[in-house]
């Protein structure tokens, strides 16, 4: 007789560094009397991260970070652990999904892990009581941590917060690796249409654009990359991409891709220059980088020819494909499972460490953005190293006394 499938083991599978930290502090409970919330994506791989901060004894509040990308099966397991308690389902309306969030918050959570600072910013302007005991808080997206820099400026953040999502451990890995690959494969399989030879054009050279354009063109794509930056434009041209302004993108395109954690990067007088038939994904945070309003407001008609797939119908008889609503195509499409749990797992790994540092380890630290300690980047290589059975060298005494030495005594020059 088959038993019952536990929606976690899967994931539980592929994330072998938070399983080593629930081995480590299961018995001690080093987070037992605290309350940690923690905003993300509800599917697998986020289910193993809040069952490692209970594991380490926290009460854990868990809400989504995106209204559409909430699992029902992952969330009815989490909230029937005791000390763990769900504001979230599956289907939630953005209403639900921003009264949920609050709700969460006036249960004064004292440790904050957050995606897309949608619980800290919510914690600042609207429940400012809760904010001033928060002991600190995560932050594992490029759009959150922006958000982050501008309360630290603006003189209102509260508490400290440590800005994982610039560590090496998430954006080397999660930023490249995973947002390239997952995004890809769900653009893929929403659309059942091969890239390979297509023109793609990816909006942005972060860690992200880089990472979608490197593996697009490994596929066989012919790879366009836009930007504001100078700096990544070049970069993007050295990589072997072709770089130019979305303007001239939008005419030659057939498959564009949003990765710049901004709003109107593809909007009214780009959908007026694109071709028949061409397909618009969003790989951003917030679903803001394509103006769907503008291009609504052009098409005569809309349809939906595939599962995620709404196409719209201009005047003059082409057609606009957009993929999983402009929301994150990599989450919230019919078939979206998010990152692969490999790359997760040193993400996630990051934000537990993140919350036993500042809960445990540096309560001292006053409000700001900080860059997290390397040591703990350090700590989670070493862990994920040791998963994958992989050994490396270590600085020999004579090595380690010329990386300081700055007068190099004794070298040939």
């Amino acid at each position: 007789m088959s038993q019952e499938t536990d929606p976690l083991t899967w994931a539980r599978d592929y994330c072998p560094i938070l399983r080593s930290f629930q081995a480590e502090y299961g018995d001690d409970e080093p987070l037992a009397g605290h309350t940690v919330a923690v905003a993300t994506h509800l599917e697998a791989k986020s289910g193993i991260l809040i069952e490692t901060l209970h594991e380490a004894g926290a009460d854990v509040l868990f809400a989504p970070s995106e209204p559409q990308s909430t699992h029902g099966d992952v969330v009815d397991a989490l909230d029937a652990i005791d000390g763990v308690t769900a504001f979230a389902w599956e289907g939630m309306s953005d209403e639900e999904f921003d009264a949920q969030q609050h709700e969460l918050l006036e249960n004064e959570p004292d440790f904050i892990l957050d995606d897309g600072c949608e619980l800290i910013s919510k914690a600042h302007a609207d429940h400012s009581d809760v904010a001033v005991d928060v002991i600190g808080g995560g932050e594992q997206t490029t759009a959150g941590i922006t958000r982050v820099e501008a309360m630290e400026e603006e003189g209102v953040l509260q508490f400290p917060v440590y800005t994982v999502n610039d560590t090496p451990m998430k954006h080397f890995f999660d930023n490249v690796h995973g947002t390239g690959e997952s995004a890809l494969t769900n653009i893929a399989i929403t659309s059942n249409t091969i890239i390979s030879g297509k023109d793609v054009v990816v909006a942005g050279y972060g860690y992200c654009g880089r990472g979608i354009a490197r593996k697009a063109r490994g596929m066989g794509a012919q790879t366009i990359v836009t930007e504001v930056d100078p700096r990544k434009a070049l970069e993007a041209h050295m990589d072997g991409h072709r770089v130019m302004s979305m303007t001239e993108a939008a005419a030659v395109g057939d498959l564009f891709i949003t990765t710049t954690g901004n709003r109107d990067v593809i909007r009214k007088e780009h959908f007026e220059a694109m071709t028949n038939g061409v397909q618009l994904a969003n790989a951003g945070h917030f679903d803001v980088e394509i103006d769907v309003d503008a291009l609504e407001s052009l098409a005569s008609d809309t349809s939906t020819p595939k599962e995620g797939v709404t196409r719209y119908h201009m005047p003059d008889g082409r057609d606009i494909n957009l993929l999983a609503d402009g929301r994150l195509v990599n989450l919230t499409g019919p078939y979206s499972q998010g990152h692969p749990a490999e790359v997760i797992d040193t993400t996630h790994s990051m934000m537990f460490v993140a919350a036993y540092d500042l809960i445990v380890e540096n309560r001292d630290l006053t409000p700001g953005a900080y860059a997290i300690p390397d040591r703990l980047d350090r700590e989670v290589a070493e862990r994920k190293l040791e998963t994958l059975d992989v050994t490396i060298d270590e600085m020999i005494e004579s090595q380690r006394e010329y990386a300081t030495d700055w007068r190099h005594e004794g070298s040939s020059f």
